[in-house]
């Protein structure tokens, strides 16, 4: 492995910190890893110091997964590194009220020629309930399904 960039040193309030959470029992399983990786990548005390590959190879994990962790602690803290950030995902494509009133048309009479209201029916429909932004007979799928 290449030389460590970012070397780092826990002052004795942050790896008693760590330590605490270790003993905690009810923290998240990648959290632990985050925690385990910055307890034996400390330099505060060279004799419990580990070298990466030997991080690795105790915690099971890759040699980006511990330089990664130290860069985070390095230019964020120790919050930075042990915490994830937000993952996007795709944004909601009906608003509660638009939701609202797919759900209570379904649970109207179906109209004139028709025994039940079907996905197709319902997503023609949606310019009378005034979407603005049509969506598909599958996002209505999913929302009556959520129902």
């Amino acid at each position: 492995m290449p030389a460590k960039i970012y070397r780092m040193k826990l002052t004795e309030s942050e790896r008693s910190f760590l330590t605490n959470l270790t003993k905690a029992g009810t923290i998240k399983a990648r959290k632990l890893k985050r925690v385990r990786i910055l307890l034996l990548a400390d330099e505060s005390d060279p004799s419990s110091c580990k070298k990466d590959d030997e991080i690795c190879k105790i915690l099971e994990c890759t040699g980006t997964t511990t330089s990664r962790i130290r860069q985070r602690f390095f230019n964020g803290g120790i919050e930075e590194a042990l915490n994830e950030k937000p993952r996007p995902g795709q944004p909601k494509k009906l608003t509660g009220k638009e939701e609202a009133k797919i759900v209570t048309l379904a649970c109207t009479k179906a109209p004139e020629g028709y025994a039940r209201w079907s996905l197709r029916l319902l997503a023609g429909k949606q310019v009378e309930l005034g979407i603005e932004n049509p969506v598909s007979y599958l996002t209505i799928r999913e929302t009556l399904k959520k129902r």
